[in-house]
């Protein structure tokens, strides 16, 4: 990628420095107010897992931005001959409907990333802490950059330009950094359609029936608009984390457990649909019922 897009698309690139001064502000009242929201081995491991991510990112960047440019110039013509079009511009508007189509693509990116286990194996490593925090918030799993690009290709194909697009993923990163505090009060009006801490804490929570919900980034609409949202229980306090946890702070545990346990569970069956199955299944799936989906446990909660 031309460097001088580099921060352009990547605004991150501008972020991280203030990312970095909020933990420690963050860390700093944690310790002064014992609100013991942070642990030490925690929060290096969150470190040293988002350093990783960050270091992949810049590798993956220019391929990513590749993707997108090879689809956009693929169907020009198709777009110039059906439709009158090469692109939408640059104009403010396209702006403000390219962030809007960003957080759809995300809200499938990342309710997929919950839904298929392998790549589920990719986004625990996300949820992995049992802590909520700002440091969390950077606990970002390595394998996701290799995929996330897929779910934004269609932005392209229709013709939003392929730094505009990179740039809105830039700015759905920066707004969703905000979101892993319990410092931020319920925001009211805000509340109605946009994405807020207070809903990401049920999104964080591993309680049975917090799980699978509020996937979206900077709104709500595409949570409550397909059935996965979800409001904070005052009377039902969020415990965060996953099912099964690594129970390690060594970052190269808590990036490969979950695809060490998906390969233990294809070699243990010798049905090809049941491999297949342990593999783009559900996470939680197995043939004989040994463990359930999260929709299997929710929907045996409100029968019960």
């Amino acid at each position: 990628m031309n460097p001088t897009y580099l921060g352009i698309t990547n605004p991150l690139v501008y972020a991280l420095p203030v990312f970095i001064a909020l933990i420690a502000i963050e860390l700093y009242l944690s310790i002064k107010h014992e609100r013991h929201l942070y642990e030490w081995k925690d929060l290096g491991a969150s470190v040293s897992v988002g350093a990783g991510a960050s270091i992949i990112a810049i590798l993956t960047k220019a391929a990513s931005i590749g993707m997108f440019f090879f689809f956009f110039e693929l169907f020009k013509p198709l777009r110039v001959s059906w439709f009158g079009y090469e692109d939408f511009g640059w104009a403010w508007y396209v702006w403000l409907i390219c962030q809007f189509a960003d957080d759809f693509s995300y809200y499938w990116y990342h309710r997929m990333s919950h839904e298929v286990r392998v790549l589920w194996a990719a986004h625990l490593v996300h949820h992995s802490s049992e802590n909520f925090n700002l440091g969390s918030g950077i606990r970002n799993g390595w394998f996701t950059l290799f995929y996330k690009s897929f779910f934004w290709i269609w932005m392209a194909v229709i013709g939003f330009h392929p730094f505009m697009i990179a740039t809105c993923l830039g700015i759905q990163a920066i707004y969703q950094f905000h979101l892993h505090t319990k410092s931020v009060p319920n925001l009211g009006f805000l509340e109605k359609f946009m994405n807020t801490p207070t809903q990401h804490q049920v999104h964080h929570s591993k309680n049975y029936e917090y799980l699978d919900k509020n996937h979206g980034g900077f709104l709500n609409i595409f949570d409550r608009m397909f059935g996965t949202f979800l409001d904070l229980d005052k009377n039902n306090k969020a415990d965060f984390g996953v099912l099964k946890p690594p129970n390690s702070f060594n970052p190269l545990v808590i990036v490969t457990y979950e695809y060490a346990n998906i390969w233990k569970d294809v070699k243990a069956t010798k049905s090809i649909k049941d491999k297949l199955m342990y593999i783009f299944g559900p996470p939680g799936w197995s043939p004989n019922g040994d463990s359930m989906t999260v929709k299997q446990i929710q929907a045996q909660m409100k029968n019960s």
